[in-house]
């Protein structure tokens, strides 16, 4: 039987990702008892070293992408903001106020601070943010510059005085994006997410209370009308998006073109790194983006939280976080390669990130060997009695050491013959495998995967959906801006590393996806009759020979690439601009509504034109309880 997939965290948390991942059937990492290698996923709430991207192995998997700093700390933030308005536009780039970075934009700030002033328009209110922390700390609220007082680096910017207000409370968004991959730009965003409310009602008459303007769960669960009846509120200081989705239900609101303009703010906040985040397909990052509504249902971005909080405060977080757990590690996409890293890998060492190396380069044939203790030990104890015996011994025990070697390359050989080709070009122009029972898939993602087939959205995959309905079994499945309270942030990640894979990263089969007679075998690592393994790859289809990741995994949907288009500028070089303009037609699309059918109709040939041999790509649109397909959802308006 396969071994356990271990897990490792650091500082002994997330309890919430121990729980989820112990209920699946995993072990938790002893250091004790394993070797240093001996891990599946490490998950940690701070940066990692560059060192420990550079010695991951095939089977081991980070919880943080290399270099992502660009966007989890304010100040860069608001720098690569600046930088994108300037390169694609101020009206794209229109998501968040322009933010002075002090003390060095001070006389900017001045400059701006003066004008508007002089304009004789509105009251104008200004937060201020020291850069390097998270959970409301430092914040500060002030309308006269000599209320301006700070004593580190910050950020100042126009405050959003009008927000949209529930029963008079202020809230913003909590919206958990997955970044799959940089490279190519790999995006999915969860269905659920959390709403998070002020404790005391909006007055900006009263600018020093923190209970009434900022949303900080760490700050408003220790406020005095925490646990108050707050009119449509209620108590606490949390809703989950679907009680949000009810509240939108109840207004008259263009709820689709508010969901894209989010899931656009995405996409362009993550634009704004990924050409240079190095490739490292053994990672997955999570980030937390933080988004406010005013009241004419515009969304602004506030921030982008490097390690969002997983604490369970209430029944909110309790409904939120561990579905999103859960789903987190189904879209990793544990395989057979990962739970047999015991017996087939234990000699290998493979690093996964190798510098100054694009990741189209095929990787290095596999060459070092890992020694275990047994092996170190043993080799101790013959050079001790090698010393005592007579010289004929000495030779014998040389010969036998140079078999030793024949079959441990012998062993490299079989490896390179069965396990998957790593030129990860090639890789993407495979299919997925025709088949995959029940009994292997629970095995891969055990008993407790969200992704369930009994709950097919039939608009998503009308094919596939009778057949898998009747198998009820199946399952498919730096200085940073930190949320989460385990650990402080850590400075930024210092030089440029390239990373590249050196083993594939394997998926699992995505609903809606055609699957290929293709498969991968592995060593034959028992012994006696039994049968080599068979791993199957993910049930995606190739569109030009280019890879398209699931539509959906659990509650993750989706969101880049979403059409053929941007399929094609996020391969290889990450084309921006072409991607900008796919957003743009899309977004028009939705705001332009039924009255410009011709338009559309029109638009809608011209894509159809682009993507004839391409009939098998399409995206599901994020945002509602049940996401159509956006093919559907232009067809049917």
């Amino acid at each position: 039987m396969a071994a356990s997939l271990v897990f490792r965290l650091h500082d002994r948390g997330p309890e919430v990702v121990r729980e989820v991942l112990l209920e699946r059937g995993w072990e938790e990492y002893d250091k004790d008892e394993r070797e240093v290698e001996d891990w599946n996923l490490y998950w940690r709430g701070s940066a990692f070293r560059s060192s420990e991207y550079h010695n991951l192995l095939p089977w081991q998997r980070l919880n943080h992408h290399p270099k992502t700093v660009g966007i989890t700390r304010k100040d860069c933030l608001a720098r690569n903001l600046r930088r994108m308005r300037a390169t694609c536009g101020s009206s794209l780039y229109d998501f968040s106020p322009n933010a002075f970075i002090l003390p060095n934009d001070y006389t900017r700030f001045l400059t701006e601070y003066n004008n508007l002033r002089l304009t004789g328009g509105p009251s104008v209110y200004w937060i201020c943010k020291p850069v390097d922390l998270s959970r409301g700390r430092g914040i500060f609220i002030f309308q006269d510059i000599k209320d301006l007082v700070y004593d580190c680096s910050v950020i100042v910017q126009r405050y959003i005085s009008d927000p949209l207000l529930i029963s008079g409370y202020k809230f913003d968004l909590r919206i958990y994006v997955c970044v799959k991959s940089f490279h190519p730009l790999t995006v999915y965003i969860h269905q659920e997410g959390l709403v998070r409310f002020a404790t005391e009602k909006y007055n900006l008459s009263s600018l020093h209370n923190l209970y009434a303007h900022l949303t900080n769960t760490s700050i408003n669960k220790f406020g005095p009308f925490y646990k108050t009846e707050k009119g449509r509120v209620g108590q606490g200081c949390k809703w989950t998006m679907s009680k949000f989705r009810h509240f939108l239900h109840s207004q008259d609101i263009d709820e689709l073109l508010l969901w894209q303009r989010i899931n656009n703010i995405v996409t362009l906040t993550l634009l704004t790194i990924a050409p240079s985040v190095p490739s490292c397909p053994n990672c997955v990052e999570l980030f937390g983006f933080d988004i406010l509504i005013d009241v004419k249902f515009k969304p602004w971005l506030l921030e982008v939280n490097y390690s969002p909080a997983l604490t369970l405060d209430c029944q909110a977080d309790i409904t939120v976080k561990k579905g999103l757990i859960s789903d987190l590690i189904d879209l990793m996409n544990y395989t057979w390669i990962d739970s047999l890293r015991e017996r087939a890998y234990q000699k290998l060492k493979q690093p996964c990130f190798h510098t100054n190396q694009p990741s189209h380069v095929p990787v290095p044939e596999l060459s070092r060997f890992k020694e275990t203790k047994y092996h170190k030990k043993t080799r101790g104890i013959q050079a001790s009695q090698t010393q005592a015996l007579p010289l004929i011994k000495t030779l014998c025990h040389s010969k036998r050491m140079n078999q030793t070697q024949s079959r441990q390359h012998a062993f490299v050989s079989d490896c390179r013959r069965h396990l998957p080709p790593v030129d990860l070009n090639k890789i993407n122009a495979t299919t997925a495998t025709k088949t995959r029972t029940g009994g292997t898939l629970n095995l891969i993602l055990g008993p407790h995967s969200r992704t369930n087939v009994s709950v097919v959205n039939r608009q998503t995959c009308p094919a596939l959906a009778p057949r898998l309905m009747d198998d009820r079994s199946l399952h498919v499945s730096e200085v940073t801006n930190h949320d989460d309270t385990e650990t402080e942030a850590e400075a930024e990640l210092s030089g440029e590393t390239y990373v590249s894979s050196k083993i594939p990263d394997i998926r699992q089969r995505g609903l809606g996806f055609r699957r290929s007679a293709v498969s991968w075998k592995l060593p034959n690592i028992y012994s006696g009759s039994h049968e080599p393994v068979r791993t199957p790859l993910e049930g995606t289809t190739a569109l030009n020979g280019q890879h398209i990741p699931p539509l959906r995994v659990g509650d993750f949907v989706r969101t880049f690439p979403f059409n053929a288009a941007t399929l094609k500028a996020s391969q290889h070089k990450l084309n921006v601009k072409s991607v900008v303009q796919e957003l743009h037609k899309l977004t028009g699309r939705l705001a332009s509504g039924q009255s410009d059918k011709t338009k559309w109709r029109r638009a809608e040939e011209e894509v159809k034109k682009e993507t004839e041999s391409d009939e098998d790509f399409d995206s599901l649109f994020w945002g509602p309880k049940d996401p159509p397909l956006l093919s559907q959802l232009f067809k049917s308006t």
